[in-house]
């Protein structure tokens, strides 16, 4: 109990607090002197008790006592992974279980922020069996006929034993070759994430006159689904499939589905199905009350392989049964079978890298302060919305649907020439990822001094231009977490329909246009602009083609910064500021006109610094940048070059470490340096020197 000082005071004799009293409590005033210090005295002791636990200390004492257990200080992330309060905290856990496959396993999900699964390879070895102890789990031969199996084999959850290598599972190549060795161990991380669309409509295959073939996609291409990740109940337990986000097979998916339905399905059973509510896809249609959708009932979905066959048809075309859906997860395409009614919407779940361009991620879109507030749903025409907050003011877009038409965007002028301008909002609600479908160009009409501010928006069907005005007032374009579709729309088969056709087109020489966490296609803005990139994609959709250049032909761009950014294609810039961190693929085709595939018109301003620029660019000064003679050689190689692939402009493993890690700080040059993926895998290796068994040896392998 604490000494407070009514507390002191009433241990006092009466006669003592009688006269003192008696004299205006002087005595009282002293044993409050007392009792403030034996307060303070009392929590430093309660501190210092509390700071004998890493859980319960002052930030100043945790690195003390990781120094007393070792703690070895990781590579910054930007927050992907475990402070070093909870690493000091976990230490002693890991310790424990130091070199067991399921600490493996934590350890690389809490140090990488990626699902991941460890495989003991020595339990996958094809050995002589030893009759005092069985492994009936290991035969010397695969099973052929089991589709399990071979669906699996040499991934993260094979079965098939394999023959024993020497190789150890980082000595070939920058991941490794070798795997199946007694000391190996290998450590699976999926690398995607799975990034939801909800309650989509589907969109009429085009070549369909019978109305029965369906996409999932909003653009009305293939696009391959991926499972939505079911957490893990126990850490018991190493991973399995259904907790990997990794791309859904038709094979896989259709075992799965057979198995959740079959009569005296386990919960398990039901649980690894990828169909149904709040799973990794589901299809929706009318509900009883109005304007309310249910999911179509899991024994009504057929997983059929609906690839493209001879004569434009379909595969399993006509062998869908009445009332059923086939429904082919790899390409992302829906047909139906006779007596299934209209209309139908999906929820799923497609892959991609990051949180860039337009995407139901988290976000907070700016704009709430303004006065005029509207919101816009259900695929209701935008133009009147955005007529009436042109003076300034926000627009909502709410749901995830398409809006068809082409919209004109305006921001009025300010009243008179010291009135300061107009600011228009035009944004994504959070969790919502609207496509707006327009069908040509969409003019930017901004006053003078005025603001438009387009955020969380994929846009297809045109580009954006922002004409020339006859004053020399500034305006400025803010292009926030939106997609401008690269091609401006997609063919059936996922290829551009317009390569090369320019998404933003900036005419307003006295315009200033930011562009941050977007996907773009190609961009002309005139001299006499400025335009920034910050973290963004800019595909022209070759390397040959022209990313970024002025509105005449042959006449170079505005002033632009480039801030980790990866661009596909040529660049021409009247100058180029600043570019850090980011790649140039370019280059010049058979017969070109252009002398540089890179080019800045004046050289003796700007920098740049730690990117990768293609040979013979014209460029101001240089700092770190690549190929350089120690690496003449060094080319940046993607797993994907198309817009909407899961892999889109991700670095193939084999790139060399000096592109891989030649940022500033260490990380990838390109759009993906925010993943921080070089300093993630670093820390996990950093971790596995010290919980790794002795004479065991890991090795980190990118199933996505």
């Amino acid at each position: 109990m604490s000494l407070d000082a009514e507390r002191l005071y009433a241990l006092l004799p009466s006669i003592q607090r009688i006269r003192d009293a008696e004299q205006g409590e002087p005595l009282r005033a002293l044993l409050a002197l007392f009792a403030r210090e034996l307060e303070a005295l009392e929590e430093d002791i309660a501190q210092l008790y509390d700071d004998q636990f890493i859980e319960t200390c002052e930030e100043w004492v945790a690195p003390y006592i990781g120094d007393l257990i070792g703690y070895r200080v990781l590579h910054d992330t930007g927050g992907t992974a475990l402070s070093p309060r909870a690493e000091v905290a976990n230490t002693i856990a890991y310790r424990r279980r130091k070199g067991t496959a399921l600490m493996l396993e934590q350890l690389a999900r809490d140090l990488t922020d990626w699902p991941a699964h460890v495989a003991e390879f020595f339990q996958q070895l094809a050995t002589t069996q030893y009759m005092k102890h069985l492994r009936p789990q290991a035969p010397a031969t695969a099973d052929l006929r089991s589709q399990p199996a071979m669906r699996a084999l040499d991934g993260a959850f094979n079965t098939v034993a394999h023959t024993a290598g020497m190789r150890r599972p980082q000595a070939h190549g920058r991941f490794g070759g070798g795997r199946y060795g007694i000391p190996n161990i290998g450590i699976f991380l999926w690398r995607l994430l799975p990034m939801r669309l909800s309650g989509i409509p589907l969109v009429p295959d085009p070549a369909d006159a019978s109305g029965r073939r369906f996409r999932f996609n909003p653009l009305g291409a293939d696009l391959a689904l991926f499972r939505r990740p079911r957490v893990e109940a126990s850490i018991d337990t190493l991973s399995e499939p259904a907790n990997a986000p990794a791309p859904l097979g038709v094979r896989a998916m259709a075992a799965a589905q057979r198995a959740a339905l079959a009569a005296g399905a386990t919960e398990a059973d039901r649980l690894a199905s990828d169909y149904g509510a709040d799973r990794s896809v589901v299809l929706l249609r009318p509900a009883t009350a109005p304007g309310t959708w249910e999911p179509v009932p899991a024994d009504a979905i057929v997983i059929a392989d609906l690839r493209d066959v001879s004569g434009g048809n379909w595969n399993h075309q006509d062998g869908i049964a009445t009332g059923h859906i086939g429904l082919d997860p790899e390409r992302g395409r829906v047909l139906l079978g006779a007596g299934v009614a209209l209309p139908l919407r999906a929820t799923f779940h497609y892959g991609f890298a990051r949180n860039i361009g337009g995407g139901e991620y988290e976000r907070t879109p700016d704009g709430e302060a303004l006065a005029t507030q509207r919101q816009a749903s259900e695929s209701e025409p935008l133009q009147p919305h955005l007529d009436a907050i042109a003076a300034g003011g926000r627009l909502r877009v709410l749901d995830s649907l398409t809006y068809a038409g082409t919209p004109s965007f305006h921001v009025d002028a300010p009243a008179d020439a010291t009135s300061p301008g107009r600011q228009v909002v035009v944004a994504a609600d959070n969790g919502a990822r609207p496509l707006l479908a327009a069908t040509g160009d969409m003019t930017l009409d901004i006053g003078a001094r005025g603001q438009l501010v387009l955020d969380g928006l994929v846009i297809s069907g045109g580009g954006l231009s922002l004409p020339a005005s006859a004053d020399d007032e500034t305006r400025e374009l803010v292009l926030r977490h939106c997609s401008l579709v690269p091609g401006l729309t997609l063919n059936p088969d996922a290829s551009a329909q317009s390569p090369g056709t320019p998404s933003l087109v900036i005419e307003h020489p006295f315009a200033r246009v930011r562009l941050e966490h977007c996907i773009v296609g190609a961009v002309r803005a005139v001299a006499g602009a400025q335009v920034e990139f910050d973290d963004c994609i800019v595909d022209a959709g070759a390397p040959t083609a022209v990313a970024y250049a002025g509105t005449a032909a042959d006449a170079p761009g505005a002033a632009v910064t480039l801030r980790t950014c990866t661009v596909v294609g040529k660049l021409y810039a009247q100058r180029i500021d600043l570019a850090t961190d980011s790649l140039f693929v370019a280059a010049l085709a058979s017969g070109d006109g252009w002398i540089a595939p890179v080019r800045a018109e004046r050289t003796q301003q700007g920098c740049v610094r730690f990117c990768w620029l293609p040979p013979g660019s014209i460029a101001p000064r240089r700092y770190h940048c690549l190929p350089d003679t120690a690496h003449p050689r060094v080319h940046p190689w993607f797993n994907a070059m198309h817009y909407g692939q899961p892999a889109y402009l991700q670095l193939r493993d084999s790139t060399p470490d000096a592109l891989a890690k030649g940022a500033s700080d260490e990380g990838e040059i390109g759009v993906m340096h925010d993943l921080a993926q070089p300093q993630r895998e670093g820390n996990l290796r950093i971790r596995l020197d010290e919980y790794l068994r002795y004479g065991l040896d890991a090795g980190l392998f990118h199933v996505t």
